[in-house]
């Protein structure tokens, strides 16, 4: 009987926000159809349809998104053969999920007769405001997200959507989990640029695909307690299954935007793990106010791969490793490098090379002016081990602009496959 009551109990509090009634004296309360006990149900039981308007399904997919904060619930995105056009302005509140059956598709699936995507598809058509807001201890798995009116091929019909998912500027937010997202036609998919006033704290990307037209995929700003982005990838054929790549012009126009595929700034210890960008102006930018660790990450096909800033000599240092940069866009070579670093504190590459080279899919110059660009007038070091760097243009691999700054070579390697170790700037702070 204790057990039978527990487990009643239980029930009664995942389910009370939408329970018809509660057991009384004369005996348990009648099971409901479509409810399990796991706090598990389908959107279409609150009825999401995919013939609905994108309002009507807006409202019901926030009836159950309410209904799963009640008690720690997953909503299940049903797959279907039409996707569910949904306005946005939604809000996933504290405790819940919403899920898919997908893992990251980078290609994109396809309707067997459509130019269209299957599955757990959510169309976005509406520019109103950012599609979904977070709150705390939240999580996004397994979905797609469709911007079925965004251009392939005309850069001037490209439609600045806001952010397909942003954290709530509203209050803190702690604890989300964004993971095997798929992103088609997105402007900026991913902003967790937090509030002065409410940071946000232990933010996991994993296994997300797109290409932003503005060029930006993830942002973070004011994010402590370790932010993570992995395992992720940028890159312009992601509707190449049920629509194609994007068109030479549009590609063209997304680096015009000079924004960074990463950028991430005020963060303790950020973790960047596997990444890739092809054809956006930067790779990651490691904001003034951050400090962390980049490692096993290819930026194809960028202006700047990696810029750093550093506001203090304390705790600003960077640790990037086992990279691959392919930095060739621009019109001229002098605004083409491999990595910049300005300001103050420390950064340390270690196992990382930089190419250059013609690719047909964008308008690339081939080339890089260096290797490493050090500017700024402020104390900063720089180490480098095991480095290859190759297609620049300059007669030294490193730059030299910051009359403050320190840069040691270990086992590096020029563009004539010569050994290049040594010290260069000034031995000692002044």
């Amino acid at each position: 009987m204790a057990n039978h009551s527990l487990k009643v109990g239980a029930l009664l509090v995942c389910f009370a926000a939408s329970a018809a009634w509660l057991p009384g004296p004369s005996g348990p309360a009648p099971v409901q159809q479509g409810v399990d006990e796991s706090g598990s149900r389908s959107v279409r039981e609150f009825g999401v349809r995919t013939e609905n308007t994108p309002e009507a399904n807006r409202a019901a997919l926030q009836k159950a998104i309410d209904w799963a904060s009640s008690c720690g619930g997953e909503v299940r995105v049903e797959p279907s053969a039409e996707p569910y056009r949904v306005a946005s302005g939604l809000v996933l509140r504290q405790n819940a999920s919403l899920v898919g059956v997908h893992g990251p598709v980078g290609r994109g699936t396809k309707h067997p007769t459509k130019a269209q995507p299957v599955g757990s598809v959510l169309a976005i058509e509406d520019s109103a405001g950012p599609f979904l807001t977070v709150e705390t201890a939240t999580q996004v798995r397994g979905l797609q997200f469709w911007y079925p009116k965004q251009t392939l091929s005309d850069p001037k019909a490209v439609i600045a959507y806001p952010p397909t998912i942003q954290v709530s500027q509203a209050k803190p937010v702690w604890g989300v989990t964004l993971s095997c997202l798929t992103f088609y036609g997105e402007y900026m998919a991913m902003d967790f640029n937090a509030s002065e006033r409410h940071a946000c704290e232990q933010i996991l990307f994993e296994h997300c695909y797109g290409y932003p037209l503005g060029g930006e995929f993830i942002r973070i700003d004011r994010c402590y307690d370790v932010p993570r982005i992995l395992h992720c990838h940028v890159n312009p054929a992601n509707r190449r299954a049920f629509a194609g790549d994007c068109s030479k012009a549009v590609i063209d126009s997304v680096v015009a935007k000079k924004s960074f595929a990463y950028r991430i700034d005020h963060t303790d210890n950020a973790q960047l793990m596997d990444l890739f960008t092809f054809g956006t102006y930067g790779g990651a930018w490691l904001g003034s106010s951050s400090y962390g660790q980049l490692t096993a990450f290819n930026f194809d096909c960028v202006a700047i791969g990696i810029h750093k800033g550093g506001d203090s000599a304390f705790n600003r240092n960077w640790m990037v490793a086992q990279g691959s940069i392919i930095a060739n866009l621009g019109e001229t070579a002098q605004g083409i490098h491999p990595i910049v670093v300005e300001g103050r504190g420390h950064l340390a590459i270690s196992n990382v090379e930089a190419f250059s080279g013609p690719n047909g899919a964008l308008t690339a110059l081939g080339r890089s002016q260096d290797f490493l660009t050090v500017s700024g007038k402020e104390r900063v070091t720089v180490s480098m081990s095991g480095c290859r760097m190759r297609n620049y243009e300059a007669d030294a691999p490193v730059t030299m602009q910051n009359p403050n700054a320190t840069v040691v070579l270990t086992g590096c390697f020029d563009k004539s496959e010569r050994a290049c170790d040594g010290t260069l700037g000034v031995a000692t702070a002044k």
